[in-house]
C-alpha cells in the first residue's frame, strides 16, 4: 500500500523543526498561544461509533476509502485515494457512479430520509468523512475528534434536514485534508425535495454535475504534491484542470436547456467562470440550494468549497456549434509576494478554459426557466440575538502562520466569542485582522451575548492578529482571499464592505457575487467585510469552521463553535 502523505507526522514540523522554532522565535505572541495550547485538551481517542438498534434508515450504504489506480491522462494509470459505495438499502438512485472517475460516487438523499453510512477505511492512515452543507449533530459532522484508524469502521446516522441542493462528502482529519482531498477522496451529494420536484427542473441526461479540480502530474502521469512552505502558505495550485476527474473534459448537448450543478473541489483555486462569448450565466442555486428566483451575472466567482446550480440553455444554437466554459482574468486573490513567487503553468486569475459544451444534436423540446423557484425563509438582523455585537471571525496571515481569532486550531479551545447557545440566530462578521491592526473590527467583537467578554485590545495573544509582530503593513502585504466554511446549518449573506486601497482588484470579481441564496461557504476577499446572519439550532457540540483553502485549514486556520 502506498503512502501519499509524505510520513504523517512531518506535518507537525511546523513545532518540531528548528525552522519552525526559529520561525515561531520571531513571533512571540503566536508561540506563545502555541505554548499555551499545549495545556488544553488533547484531542481523545474514541471508540468508533456503531449502527443504533434504535435507528430504522430509509437509505443505507457502505462507503470505502483505499488506495486505487485510475487512468486520467493518456497512458500509465494514476494512483489515487477513492470513495466506492455500496447500496444496502433504499432508492436505486441513492448511489451513482461517475463512469471512469477517482471521484466517489454521487449520493442522492430526500429531505426527511433517514440515513445510516458504514465509513470503512482501508488506507494506510487515520479519515473521517464530513458531510459539508448538511445540518447534522455534531457527532455526525465528521470532527476530526472521530477519525479513524486504518481498517477500523465508523457509522454515521442522520436525518436529512436540509432543502433540496448540493453539498459534498469529503475527509476532515486533523492535518490531513488537503493531502487527502487532493489525491482523489471527495463526491457529490444531493438532497431532493417536493419544491424542487414541482419545479421540473432538468434532471436525468440534462442534469450534469461539473467538478472543478486542478492538479499537478509528474512524466508518468503520477500526483504530485509538494507541501513546501510556499504551498501552504497560498495554496496548492496545479497546472491541469479537471472535471468530474478527466482531464480536457467536454459534454455532448442537444439544443435545449440544461442544469449544471458546480463544485469547486480544488484545494486552493479560485475559478471566475463565465462562458467565452459573453453569454450571461443563469443562476438558479447555490451551496444551500435554490435562490427565490433565478439570477442572470456576466460570470460568476466559485471558491473551494461553494457551489453553483446553472441554467444552461443551449436552445437556438445550431448543431456542430459549441461554448466554452472559462476562468476568466481576476486579481488580488493573492499578495503580490505571493503571485511573485507563483511559478505555476497555469497562473492564479489568468483566463484558461474549463470545459466545452458541444452541440451534438437539434431538439424542438425544452423546458422553460421557471421565474419563481422557491420560497427562503430570511432572517433579519433584529431577529438575532446580537445585533449590535456580532459574533467576530477575524482572519490573519502571516509566515508560518494562519490563524482565526488570533488563534491556530486546538480542540475544545473555544474563546468567549465561539461559545454560542442553542437555538439562536447570530449575526457574525467576517474580516481581515492584518497582523494586529483591527481597523475593520465590528464595535464590541469581544462582546457576545451569552458568551462572556473578551477584550480585542487586551487579548493574551496578541489580539486578532494573533500578535505575530508584523505590524498592518506587513500584515497587508500577506492579506489574501479566503473561502470561509462554517459547520452546521447554511447561513445568509446581509453585507459586504471594502476596504479602500483594493478597490481596483475588487472590481474585477464584485459582480460574480450572489448574495440571495443560503450558503456555507463564502469568499472573503482582501480587505472585505462580511456580515452573515446564521442559525444554530437542534444540536449542541462543537462545530468546526475554518478557511476552506484546504493546506490553510491545515496549517491551523480552523476554530471551533462551541454551542451549549
Amino acid at each position: 500500500m502506498f503512502d501519499y502523505n509524505n510520513n504523517y507526522s512531518r506535518r507537525r514540523f511546523l513545532t518540531q523543526s528548528s525552522l519552525g522554532l526559529l520561525a515561531l522565535s520571531s513571533m512571540p505572541g503566536l508561540l506563545n498561544a502555541m505554548q499555551d495550547m499545549q495545556g488544553m485538551q488533547a484531542m481523545p481517542k474514541l471508540t468508533p461509533r456503531k449502527a443504533s438498534p434504535n435507528f430504522k434508515p430509509d437509505v443505507e450504504i457502505e462507503l470505502l476509502c483505499q488506495p486505487s489506480a485510475v487512468p486520467i491522462l493518456v497512458g500509465q494509470s494514476t494512483k489515487v485515494m477513492q470513495y466506492s459505495a455500496k447500496l444496502l438499502q433504499g432508492p436505486k438512485d441513492a448511489v451513482t457512479e461517475i463512469p471512469g472517475s477517482y471521484l466517489g460516487p454521487i449520493l442522492r438523499f430526500q429531505k426527511g430520509q433517514k440515513v445510516r453510512i458504514h465509513l470503512h477505511n482501508a488506507l494506510a492512515e487515520p479519515t473521517v468523512a464530513h458531510w459539508h452543507g448538511l445540518h447534522v449533530p455534531a457527532e455526525m459532522d465528521g470532527h476530526p475528534l472521530y477519525a479513524i484508524d486504518p481498517g477500523a469502521k465508523l457509522v454515521y446516522e442522520f436525518e436529512v434536514l436540509n432543502r433540496a441542493g448540493m453539498n459534498i462528502y469529503h475527509p476532515h482529519p486533523h492535518e490531513a485534508t488537503a493531502t487527502q482531498v487532493y489525491h482523489g477522496l471527495a463526491g457529490a451529494l444531493l438532497v431532493n425535495d417536493d419544491e424542487e420536484a414541482a419545479l421540473g427542473l432538468p434532471s436525468g441526461d440534462y442534469e450534469i454535475p461539473i467538478v472543478i479540480q486542478d492538479r499537478l502530474f509528474d512524466t508518468e502521469n503520477q500526483l504530485i504534491y509538494s507541501q513546501s512552505m510556499h504551498s501552504r502558505m497560498t495554496g496548492f495550485y496545479g497546472d491541469r484542470i479537471l472535471v468530474n476527474g478527466r482531464a480536457d473534459f467536454q459534454i455532448d448537448v442537444d439544443s435545449r436547456a440544461y442544469r449544471l450543478r458546480f463544485l469547486n473541489g480544488s484545494n486552493a483555486r479560485i475559478y471566475k467562470l463565465g462562458w467565452d462569448d459573453g453569454t450571461p450565466i443563469t443562476v438558479i442555486g447555490v451551496d444551500g440550494g435554490l435562490l427565490e428566483a433565478p439570477e442572470t451575472k456576466p460570470y460568476i466567482m466559485l471558491a473551494p468549497g461553494e457551489r453553483l446550480d446553472v441554467w444552461a440553455d443551449f436552445s437556438g444554437r445550431s448543431e456542430g456549434s459549441q461554448l466554452v466554459m472559462r476562468s476568466l482574468a481576476f486579481s488580488g486573490a493573492l499578495p503580490k509576494m505571493g503571485m511573485m513567487m507563483h511559478t505555476n503553468s497555469l497562473p492564479v486569475g489568468s483566463d484558461y478554459p474549463i470545459f466545452t459544451a458541444h452541440v451534438t444534436r437539434k431538439v424542438s423540446d425544452s423546458p422553460k426557466l421557471p421565474a419563481t423557484l422557491s420560497k427562503i425563509n430570511r432572517y433579519k438582523i433584529t431577529d438575532t440575538a446580537n445585533p449590535n455585537t456580532p459574533v467576530p471571525i477575524g482572519i490573519s496571515e502571516g509566515h508560518m502562520a494562519m490563524l482565526l481569532n488570533g488563534r491556530p486550531y486546538a480542540y475544545n479551545d473555544p474563546l468567549p466569542s465561539e461559545r454560542i447557545p442553542v437555538n439562536t440566530i447570530q449575526l457574525m462578521e467576517i474580516f481581515h485582522a492584518h497582523g494586529g491592526g483591527h481597523g475593520n473590527q465590528p464595535a464590541n467583537a469581544g462582546e457576545h451575548q451569552g458568551g462572556g467578554m473578551m477584550s480585542m485590545g487586551s487579548m493574551r495573544h496578541g489580539g486578532m492578529g494573533g500578535g505575530m509582530g508584523m505590524g498592518g503593513g506587513m500584515g497587508m502585504m500577506m492579506t489574501m482571499a479566503h473561502p470561509i466554511h462554517l459547520h452546521g446549518q447554511q447561513f445568509q449573506i446581509v453585507s459586504r464592505s471594502i476596504d479602500s486601497g483594493t478597490e481596483a482588484d475588487y472590481a474585477t470579481v464584485r459582480d460574480g457575487f450572489i448574495e440571495s441564496g443560503l450558503k456555507d461557504t463564502v469568499l472573503v476577499m482582501p480587505g472585505e467585510k462580511v456580515r452573515i446572519i446564521k442559525p444554530f439550532q437542534d444540536f449542541k457540540g462543537l462545530f468546526m469552521y475554518h478557511c476552506h483553502n484546504l493546506e490553510h485549514e491545515d496549517m491551523g486556520m480552523m476554530r471551533e463553535f462551541l454551542v451549549e
